[in-house]
């Protein structure tokens, strides 16, 4: 009996896939052998044919076998993945992650053992398991290893937990900091309604650059919200700059019309008068003095 390091149950679920697989394989070459035969029974009815007959016919031929073998390749793929599906789904149930090993697939020793196994062991005409319930994998009961197990299983569920908590933290102060950036952008429209005091403006960046510390602390924490928290604050970032733009054009638009304005022009004129009669008076004091 070839050797794979399988118990008698598994051994036995070999068995009956290579079983499945067989009867498919059988199924499938008799279709191909029909399809030789239908070209036999059909096309060769005379005693001489042509070389573009024979070409014709080969070229036909060659469709159909290509067709059968190309769908029991790929059903034999999809039945493959099926077989994985309902491994992994049951080593998921016990917390166990499998992996594979796709160069093993191809090891001409391993095959050499199979083909063995399935010259020796493999008994095709045994009756097959008729058992109407699926098997299911069965739980580890050796004690050193389901008490590991156990303990493993209960340290990723503790882990699990606090990752939940870390995570609660992580959308509170992201949520505060959303809240944050909703009232700074707030403040930030109603200043577009005024005059800009830049007292005000540095100290909503600093406001700004004091929330980044705080987002870089927290971020530090936890590399996986990192990403989203630093993008909200370029985006914060990015709207201040925007309505300072904002601010100073519609500034300068004030500026410009009220220099447009009447009383702009009435207190420029007053303004004008006025220095020239302090212009006066300073003459006049001079002279005043240079006269003593």
């Amino acid at each position: 009996m070839a050797n794979f390091g399988f118990n008698e149950h598994h051994q036995n679920e070999v068995i009956n896939y290579m079983r499945f697989a067989r009867s498919k394989q059988a199924l499938r070459l008799k279709t191909i052998d029909s399809c030789f035969q239908d070209l036999k029974d059909s096309r060769l009815v005379e005693e001489t044919y042509t070389v573009d007959e024979v070409a014709e016919m080969l070229d036909g031929l060659q469709v159909l076998v290509r067709g059968e073998v190309e769908m029991e390749l790929i059903n034999t793929a999809h039945t493959n993945v099926l077989l994985l599906r309902q491994l992994f789904s049951q080593a998921e149930k016990f917390y166990l992650r499998l992996q594979t090993d796709i160069s093993e697939l191809e090891n001409r020793e391993l095959l050499e053992q199979v083909a063995e196994f399935e010259k020796t062991d493999f008994k095709p005409n045994s009756k097959m398991n008729q058992e109407t319930s699926k098997p299911k994998l069965a739980p580890l009961n050796e004690g050193g290893v389901s008490e590991l197990l156990q303990k493993e299983i209960s340290r990723l569920q503790e882990d699990n937990e606090k990752l939940k908590t870390r995570l609660k933290t992580l959308e509170s102060q992201a949520m505060s900091a959303l809240d944050d950036k909703s009232k700074a952008e707030r403040a930030l429209k109603d200043l577009q309604k005024t005059q800009v005091d830049q007292q005000e403006i540095a100290n909503l960046e600093d406001t700004v650059a004091a929330m980044q510390a705080d987002f870089e602390k927290t971020l530090n924490a936890n590399a996986a919200s990192q990403k989203d928290l630093h993008e909200n604050l370029v985006s914060a970032k990015h709207d201040l700059l925007r309505i300072q733009e904002q601010l100073a054009l519609a500034e300068k638009e004030l500026e410009k019309k009220f220099q447009q304005t009447a009383a702009y022009r009435n207190m420029k004129e007053i303004l004008t008068k006025k220095n020239e009669q302090i212009k006066d008076l300073r003459k006049r004091l001079q002279r005043y003095e240079s006269d003593e």
